[in-house]
């Protein structure tokens, strides 16, 4: 080979490697640029959560404008563990609606077909704490569309009860229900293989037959149950109930005959109530919700970890 035919081959060479160089530079700059707007997005969404809080922060800072007002809760839904008409946060927001110095008085605004017998105690018992913590805050009930079994429950713990003419109130009773799949199993071919430690564990297991004596027990249970539920209902009633067979059978009635009955003290609104019994009309509402910052974390935080770990995957160098 001659020096002239090793010249070309060696220009070309170079011009490989100085492409290359010039490629992994190019690269460089892209993925350090792409971490650059990566960092720069990331801060930016720091400071946009930081400011999201503060705002909400303020707001609740200034919940009541600070003259005086109705305090208004709301429990709405089915009374249960982890609702938004849980113990939980019913109780905090009654607290933060006594707490508040500028509170006239306060109404729990109800349209709930009952639920858990256990919290809807729970806040019974705390509408009463708080009542003689705070005696000189009325606390009132009104009903909405509805309010039964543990809704009712959690009314009588009030001062007075305020319904629509047309609300649904009372089912003042106790139920378990079940289904029974024996029948269906028979037909079906199936056998049941139930082993338990503790005779009875199995007590009113759907695929096995009924047991007079686990019926007994569950009744006597319910029974306990319901006549907590009565003494409630006439503590919190005192003489303006006007008791009837019936009363306690479950049944309910419309607002206006539930006023009648003494479940209830008269017809009125929240406004109505604001206006002509507290004598605020001003409304503010202590029903704790989620905050704006719980909001964006719960529906973009997850998302948001997402797109950092496909970021970090896609542009990691241990992945090139």
């Amino acid at each position: 080979m001659t020096k002239d035919d090793e010249t070309p081959s060696g220009g070309i060479w170079e011009r490989e490697l100085v492409a290359k160089l010039a490629t992994a530079a190019l690269k460089e700059q892209r993925r350090a640029r792409q971490w650059g707007i990566f960092f720069k997005l990331l801060g930016f969404a720091y400071l946009t959560f930081l400011l999201v809080m503060f705002v909400d922060w303020e707001g609740r800072a200034e919940l009541g404008g600070g003259k005086k007002h109705t305090a208004m809760v709301e429990l709405n839904g089915t009374i249960a563990p982890g609702s938004d008409a849980s113990a939980e946060k019913i109780i905090a927001s009654l607290q933060a609606a006594f707490k508040d110095k500028n509170t006239q008085g306060v109404v729990l605004r109800i349209n709930s077909p009952g639920g858990s017998p256990v919290q809807s105690q729970t806040i019974y018992d705390e509408m009463r704490r708080l009542r003689k913590k705070y005696p000189e805050v009325p606390l009132y009930a009104v009903v909405e569309d509805i309010c039964a079994s543990g809704g009712y429950f959690v009314a009588a713990g009030a001062d007075s009860i305020y319904v629509g003419k047309a609300s649904i109130v009372g089912s003042i009773g106790v139920l378990m229900n079940g289904f029974g799949f024996t029948g269906l199993m028979e037909k079906l071919g199936v056998e049941r293989r139930l082993i338990t430690a503790g005779e009875n564990k199995a007590m009113l297991d759907p695929f096995s037959p009924v047991d007079e004596k686990d019926l007994q027990h569950v009744r006597a249970l319910m029974k306990d149950v319901h006549e907590q539920f009565i003494s409630v209902v006439r503590q919190g009633r005192g003489e303006r109930l006007k008791e009837t067979p019936d009363m306690f059978s479950g049944l309910i009635w419309t607002g206006q005959k539930s006023v009648e009955l003494g479940l209830a003290d008269g017809i009125g609104t929240l406004e109505s109530v604001a206006r002509d019994v507290v004598k605020a009309e001003d409304i503010v509402d202590y029903t704790q919700k989620e905050n704006i910052a719980e909001r964006f974390a719960r529906r973009f935080g997850g998302a948001a970890a997402n797109a950092v770990m496909e970021f970090a995957l896609r542009y990691s160098p241990a992945m090139r």
